[in-house]
C-alpha cells in the first residue's frame, strides 16, 4: 500500500509542479511535468489488477482527484503553435554574389 500511496503522491507533486510552471509562464515545463504525472498514473493503472479491494477504493479515489487536477492544469496550458508549410519566397538577390556590389 505504501508504494501505491507514494506513486499517487508523486503524481500529485508533478501536477503541482505543472501549476507552478504555468504561474511562472513556463508552458513547456508544465507540459513536461504533466507528462511525468501521466506516466505515474499509467503505472498505477498497470498495478490496478493486483490491488486489493481496499487499495482500489483508496487509490482510486486519490488518483481521481489527482487526475481531475491534472486535467484542469492541462486545460490551462497554451496550445503550441507550429509553422505550417508554405511556398518559399524567391529573393532576387539570393543568386547574386555579394562581392559584385
Amino acid at each position: 500500500m505504501d508504494q501505491l500511496l507514494k506513486l499517487t503522491a508523486d503524481a500529485g507533486v508533478e501536477v503541482s509542479a505543472a501549476e507552478t510552471a504555468l504561474d511562472d509562464e513556463m508552458p513547456q515545463a508544465a507540459r513536461d511535468a504533466l507528462d511525468r504525472a501521466d506516466d505515474i498514473l499509467a503505472q498505477l493503472r498497470e498495478q490496478w489488477p493486483s490491488m486489493t479491494p481496499i487499495e482500489r477504493r483508496m487509490i482510486g479515489e486519490l488518483a481521481r482527484t489527482v487526475r481531475a487536477r491534472r486535467d484542469a492544469v492541462a486545460a490551462r496550458v497554451p496550445v503550441r503553435r507550429v509553422v505550417t508549410d508554405a511556398v518559399a519566397e524567391v529573393d532576387p538577390e539570393q543568386d547574386e554574389d555579394p562581392e559584385e556590389e
